[in-house]
């Protein structure tokens, strides 16, 4: 089991192996654009992971595809709808606001 830690707000949240980061920032009470339900079509539910990488997912070519279309996106850049906990490494997120997503 992970811990996720969402700046800027600090809350933490537990996160066992199969969640998205989606989901876990939604469960913390967190509010964060979903506009396509986790499909990786929008785009807006773009944040950065500052640490804890390896406890991710790989970039699928879908989520890739969707970023590669997005303003400001950097080499911490994933979409927390397709980003799945897959290891026991702390992770770090920072949530991006309005300007996230497209």
């Amino acid at each position: 089991m992970s811990l996720l830690t969402i700046m800027p707000s600090g809350k933490t949240i537990e996160a066992a192996e199969g969640q998205t980061l989606l989901e876990l920032i939604l469960a913390a009470g967190e509010s964060i654009p979903h506009k396509c339900d986790g499909n990786a079509k929008c785009g807006s539910c773009h944040i950065f992971v500052q640490a804890g990488r390896k406890s991710l997912s790989k970039i699928s070519p879908l989520e890739n595809e969707k970023l590669d279309s997005i303003v400001g996106v950097g080499s911490k850049s994933r979409l927390a709808c397709q980003s799945r906990i897959t290891g026991t490494e702390d992770i770090n997120v920072e949530l991006l606001g309005f300007a996230s997503g497209f």
